[in-house]
């Protein structure tokens, strides 16, 4: 296949023989003239042997390798990655009636760098975050829509968010196949609104289905606090698992407003929840000590970039610290960090520095991380961003 030429300096190749997909600005020695953000380009060494094909943008990551060979970057090569994402997700449980709310395409993950999709139901959600996968959202779109068995009948691109603002490509969330049938989709059994249309992300966090579950399992006769609870995936897992009480917290009204929903939708009007509008460090300085003996903390990203790592570290110490102090004798702690620049061993020393500098007794029961819908490729383990730990505390 013939694509527009790049070609690294010497030496630059070497993660490229380990199947690293990033090729770094630096690494270019030179290029064919006229090559734009996202176009199809194909990589060499110094001395002229293919590496791969990928797509072109103006940054650091110059280049995003979806092959290692001179495949076409064509429909069927999208159709190939695709039906291979389909099938991991297949022989991993994932696809159940009880079920239909998941990850199908997890960027370098599933080989295909640049490119999420989450499907919830019939709609599949689409996020570009590299202008080639940009380019590409018509045949992502109806290889999706083709997929064999997977009865996708709507695809909703969202990347006005999600890609460099720099390309100038002014994206447009719509929807590419089909259009609006139902927001609600099932996880485990448990019904959820999906905000796509204006939600974070595209509409929900997959990625903590398995702690959820994990949270169900401890929750009986517990009163349960979920901070920043967005749409409420925790507190309707702990409520099925029978909690005492669950009160959910999250600074964004909306939020607050679809956990009532969410939990409405499984359980109808319950005393046993209740949903707070507050920022999580005020609420969590207001509550009594001991009321609660079972803590989530699932934040936002504090550091998107490593130039924000220091003050993450402080933020988590600090919020931890806080939890620490509240949480009652022998309560559990689920604490999270979606930050990919903190990696496992800097999440850890942040919690262990809030556990001592809040004098408790402290053990860890799990060690968590994301579920098989966001699977790491092996070459590439910056593709581990999600750290969590399950507590138990003296």
């Amino acid at each position: 296949m013939t694509y527009p030429s790049v070609y690294l300096h010497k030496g630059k190749e070497e993660s490229i023989a380990r199947f690293h997909p990033w090729v770094f600005s630096g690494a270019i020695a030179r290029k064919d003239d006229g090559i734009d953000e996202g176009d199809c380009v194909s990589v060499y060494s110094y001395d002229g042997r293919l590496l791969g094909n990928g797509h072109y943008q103006v940054g650091s990551i110059a280049v995003r390798l979806l092959t290692f060979d001179d495949t076409a970057l064509d429909a069927a090569f999208f159709t190939s990655r695709l039906t291979e994402a389909w099938r991991l997700r297949e022989a991993a449980g994932l696809v159940r009636d009880d079920n239909t709310a998941f990850r199908l395409v997890h960027g370098e993950g599933d080989f295909l760098p640049g490119l999420v999709v989450d499907v919830y139901g019939s709609t599949a959600v689409v996020q570009a975050h590299s202008p080639g996968m940009h380019f590409a959202r018509e045949i992502v779109a109806e290889a999706l829509v083709a997929l064999n068995g997977a009865g996708i009948e709507n695809v909703f691109y969202k990347s006005e968010t999600t890609l460099p603002f720099k390309a100038h490509l002014d994206p447009v969330n719509r929807y590419l196949v089909g259009g609006f049938t139902t927001d609600v989709a099932v996880e485990n059994g448990l019904q959820f609104h999906v905000d796509w249309l204006k939600g974070q992300k595209t509409g929900f966090f997959v990625d903590q289905r398995d702690n959820r579950a994990l949270v169900e399992k401890y929750a009986r006769g517990r009163n349960v606090l979920n901070m920043f609870c967005y749409t409420g995936g925790f507190s309707v897992y702990a409520m099925r698992g029978g909690a005492e009480q669950v009160h959910s917290v999250d600074s964004s009204t909306k939020a607050v407003r679809l956990t009532r929903q969410n939990v409405e939708l499984n359980f109808g009007e319950t005393e046993r929840h209740q949903a707070f509008d507050e920022d999580a460090f005020k609420f969590l300085d207001t509550i009594e000590p001991e009321a609660y003996d079972l803590i989530i903390l699932d934040p936002p990203a504090f550091a998107k970039h490593k130039k924000a790592l220091r003050n993450a570290l402080v933020g988590y110490r600090r919020l931890n610290a806080k939890a620490f102090e509240k949480i009652a004798k022998g309560g559990i702690l689920f604490t999270f960090s979606c930050s990919q620049a903190v990696n496992r061993e800097q999440f850890r020393l942040a919690v262990f520095s809030a556990a001592a500098q809040a004098r408790r007794r402290v053990r860890i029961l799990h060690q968590l991380t994301q579920p098989v819908d966001h699977p790491i490729n092996i070459y590439h383990p910056e593709g581990e961003y999600l750290k969590g730990l399950v507590l138990y505390v003296e």
